[in-house]
């Protein structure tokens, strides 16, 4: 049995009275045993957190980490270029090995900022790598293998074979679901309507019910993106999938920017969970998601980095602080309010998974998931009578993550990680991507 006893902390519990307290966090193995003042628990390893804030751990609901390595490779397109001109390429190029790079360095930048779970969709080849990144770095993912059976201008290693993707995706849920006892769960990933089959997605749809596992896919992120849709199936993106039954309380849809009334209904009605990109949507000049109006419908919304090529960072203080501004000029001053924020990141993150009763709030019972942040420094003061959220939210950086605890172990602590080797990560790096250059010339179309 291991312990851990947090000292003197300013607790952020986000449990549902959302109380702020100050005292002592007790953590035996991987769950939060109790919260109190001066509890009189011994423990294997004491911090005393003197002056610091304890944070539940982020949850960052769409992430690609195989497009870690491509960080500066793609900017300044749109959505469709993006992919066709830059990404396509580079993930066809994409071995076992640099798969696995990719995936080790977003996991470092992400436990470096407090992330603590990630939904996490890889791309055609060579999942089983990532798998292996996540398995060893110790955070908490619901990942799959990208699923794409159709599509012009796709390299010829990104176009499947229906059954084969289908085949493949079982594969690696039967083997990685529930790995570690639940830290790592495996999720559907059918790319965008644009790049799957009917046929596809209809199997997609019997499976996730079958193993009860989530769906992850994009969704009305590009204005273009819905023309080829409608072009297609003579309807819109939610309309299209809730018309083969794939809208429901396991679907996870990243961005929906350009949604029309009756789609929110949909994802209002059918449970289905939005995962919201700020940084990648303003990039890549997808647009702006009405998210005000989907929380006015009490729809469930999280946050998400997306991949680093479209961002260019995985730096959830980044999208808070986006979240909220973006609206403001649109919706008024108190459209998206600092609290609201913070709820989308963390309890609003484990909703989306289907998590809430296990992570997302700090609370007895619950897995030990946290942050501990140090903001004693001059961009967050004066502290005297400020919200200790709002602070958070619109002055905070990752900079002020000082350790990170996922599933009761300290995989980050006074900002030196423990589970990855920095140096080896930032070399291999920059020799895979060097390779992945040089073999866009042998890409086949």
């Amino acid at each position: 049995m291991s312990s851990i006893l947090i000292k003197n902390a300013e607790i952020i519990t986000m449990d549902a009275n959302e109380r702020i307290v100050n005292g002592d966090i007790y953590i035996v193995d991987d769950r939060i045993v109790e919260i109190g003042q001066n509890l009189p628990h011994m423990a294997n390893k004491v911090i005393d957190a003197t002056g610091r804030t304890v944070i539940p751990g982020f949850i960052q609901t769409h992430i690609h980490l195989c497009q870690t390595l491509f960080r500066g490779q793609a900017d300044d397109l749109e959505l469709l270029d993006w992919l066709k001109q830059k990404i396509w390429p580079l993930e066809a190029s994409h071995d076992e090995e640099s798969i696995y790079y990719s995936a080790m360095l977003g996991i470092g930048e992400l436990i470096q900022s407090g992330t603590t779970t990630v939904v996490d969709m890889e791309t055609v080849n060579h999942t089983e790598s990532a798998f292996k990144a996540i398995a060893q770095s110790g955070i908490r993912a619901l990942a799959g293998k990208v699923m794409m059976d159709k599509g012009d201008e796709v390299p010829l290693l990104l176009r499947e074979k229906t059954t084969d993707s289908i085949q493949q995706s079982v594969e690696l849920l039967e083997k990685w679901h529930n790995h570690d006892s639940g830290r790592i769960q495996y999720a559907f990933c059918p790319r965008f309507v644009v790049s799957c089959t009917e046929e596809l997605l209809i199997s997609v749809r019997d499976l996730s019910a079958k193993y009860n596992v989530k769906v992850h896919t994009h969704a009305s992120e590009n204005a273009n993106e819905i023309i080829l849709v409608k072009k297609e199936h003579g309807m819109r993106n939610v309309v299209y999938l809730d018309s083969i039954g794939l809208a429901n309380e396991r679907l996870i849809l990243a961005h929906c920017v350009w949604l029309d009334d009756e789609e929110k209904r949909i994802i209002k009605e059918r449970g289905v969970k939005v995962s919201h990109c700020p940084g990648s949507n303003l990039k890549l000049a997808s647009g702006i998601a009405e998210v005000p109006s989907l929380l006015d419908l009490h729809v469930h919304v999280s946050l998400g980095a997306d991949g680093a090529p479209c961002n260019n960072n995985l730096d959830m203080f980044n999208e808070m602080r986006l979240a909220a501004i973006i609206q403001k000029p649109i919706h008024g001053p108190t459209a998206m309010k600092a609290s609201t924020i913070f709820r989308m990141a963390t309890i609003g993150g484990a909703k989306a998974v289907g998590m809430e009763n296990e992570i997302g709030s700090l609370e007895p019972g619950k897995k030990a998931d946290l942050a501990i942040l140090n903001l004693n420094d001059f961009h967050v003061y004066p502290s005297f009578e400020i919200d200790p959220i709002s602070r958070i939210v619109y002055s905070a950086t990752r900079a002020d993550v000082e350790s990170t605890i996922i599933n009761g172990k300290i995989l980050m602590e006074n900002r030196r990680l423990n589970t990855i080797d920095k140096k080896v990560i930032l070399k291999e790096s920059n020799i895979a991507i060097k390779r992945l250059i040089k073999r866009l010339e042998t890409v086949v179309y």
